[in-house]
């Protein structure tokens, strides 16, 4: 094992690393199909759906400062 390897640790496979960006990208796209489906309570899911993403990347920049 190289020492990148391990600094890093074992490795990942491919859906282990894109799980997290798949599930970002389908409930962005969820969001924005409800949004354009209806008024409402809709209105307010889509504006927390959408705000995931903005959450998400939020929390990675506070930590990748640390």
């Amino acid at each position: 094992m190289s020492g990148v390897d391990q600094r890093r640790g074992s490795r990942r496979s491919l859906g282990a690393v894109f799980a997290i960006p798949v599930a970002i990208a389908a409930t962005s796209l969820f969001g924005l199909i409800i949004a354009l489906t209806g008024d409402g309570l809709r209105d307010l899911l889509a504006w927390a759906t959408l705000a995931i993403p903005i959450a998400a990347f939020a929390w990675a920049y506070a930590r990748r400062r640390r």
